[in-house]
C-alpha cells in the first residue's frame, strides 16, 4: 500500500513538475522581448540623447498588446533617465528646445536631453504570470521581471554647454 501512495505522489510531482517547465518555457521569449524593446529604446535614446514621447507612447503600448505581456498591462513600467537621473522622454519637436539655453526650461523644467557623452540609462519592468492548473485549481504566481541597459548620446546640442574636459 506504502509502494502505491508512493507512485501516486511521485506522479503528481512529476506533472506539477511537466507544468511548471511548460510555463518556463514561455519565459525565454517574454524575456527576449523585453532585452529586444530596452535596446531599441537604447539605441533611440543614443541617437537624440532622449526618446521622443510618441517613441516612447509606442513601445509601451506595443508591449501591453504583447500576449504574455497583457495579462498584466499595468504592470509593465519603461523608464529612461538621463545623467541627472531625472525622465529623458520629452517632447517630439526638438526645435521647442532649442530656444532656450542650458538645460533649464521657463516654468522649472528641465531638457530631456544632456550633452554628447552622457549616460542614459532604459529600464524595462514587467510581471511575468506564471500560471499552474492543479486539480481544477488555478494557482497563479507573478514574477517581476526587469532589464536594465545603459547607452551614451551621440548627438551634440550647440544650445548646451560641451564641457571638454568631462567629455574628451
Amino acid at each position: 500500500m506504502a509502494a502505491a501512495i508512493k507512485a501516486v505522489l511521485a506522479a503528481i510531482l512529476a506533472a506539477a513538475a511537466l507544468f511548471i517547465v511548460t510555463q518556463l518555457v514561455f519565459f525565454f521569449p517574454f524575456y527576449m522581448t523585453i532585452i529586444t524593446e530596452t535596446f531599441s529604446l537604447a539605441n533611440v535614446a543614443a541617437y537624440d540623447n532622449y526618446v521622443k514621447q510618441s517613441y516612447y507612447d509606442n513601445s509601451l503600448e506595443g508591449l501591453r498588446e504583447r500576449p504574455i505581456f497583457n495579462k498584466a498591462p499595468s504592470s509593465i513600467k519603461i523608464e529612461i533617465l538621463n545623467a541627472d537621473n531625472r525622465d529623458a522622454v520629452g517632447d517630439d519637436d526638438e526645435f521647442y528646445y532649442n530656444s532656450y539655453e542650458g538645460i533649464y526650461l521657463p516654468g522649472g523644467g528641465y531638457k530631456p536631453y544632456r550633452q554628447r557623452g552622457e549616460p542614459i540609462t532604459v529600464n524595462i519592468t514587467a510581471v511575468y504570470p506564471l500560471e499552474i492548473s492543479l486539480w481544477g485549481r488555478p494557482l497563479r504566481r507573478e514574477i517581476p521581471v526587469s532589464f536594465s541597459m545603459t547607452t551614451i548620446g551621440l548627438r551634440y546640442y550647440k544650445d548646451l554647454h560641451y564641457d571638454l574636459e568631462a567629455n574628451p
